[in-house]
C-alpha cells in the first residue's frame, strides 16, 4: 500500500473536517425530524396530562398535516376539560367568574 493514499496534507485535513461536519449536522437534522412526534407527546404530556402515542400523531399528520394535529390537540384539550367535573360548567349566558381578580380591580 503506497503512502500516497494516506497522504494528509492540510488541504486534505481541512476537506476532512469540513465533511464531518456536514455529516454531523445530517444526521441532527435527520434525527430531529424523526423525533418531532415524541417531542410533541412528551410536552403534551408534560403540560396538560394528557398522554399520547407518538404514532397517532405521525398518522394524522401524515393524512391531515398540521391542521389535523391541531384540530386533535384542540379536541383533546376540550374533552379533557369537559370531564373534569371539578369545574364549573361555563355557558354564554353564565355570568363571567371574577374570582381571580382582587376585591379593588371593580370597585
Amino acid at each position: 500500500m503506497s503512502m500516497q493514499v494516506l497522504d494528509f496534507t492540510p488541504e486534505m485535513m481541512m476537506r476532512l473536517g469540513a465533511m464531518t461536519a456536514v455529516f454531523v449536522l445530517l444526521a441532527l437534522l435527520v434525527a430531529s425530524f424523526l423525533s418531532r412526534a415524541r417531542v410533541f407527546c412528551q410536552y403534551l404530556s408534560h403540560m396538560t396530562g394528557i398522554s399520547l402515542k407518538p404514532a397517532q400523531v405521525r398518522r394524522v399528520y401524515k393524512t391531515r398535516g398540521r391542521a389535523g394535529v391541531r384540530d386533535l390537540l384542540i379536541d383533546l384539550l376540550i374533552r379533557e376539560d369537559l370531564a373534569d367535573e371539578s369545574r364549573p360548567k361555563v355557558t354564554p349566558d353564565s355570568a363571567p367568574d371574577t374570582s381571580i381578580y382582587g376585591e379593588d380591580i371593580f370597585s
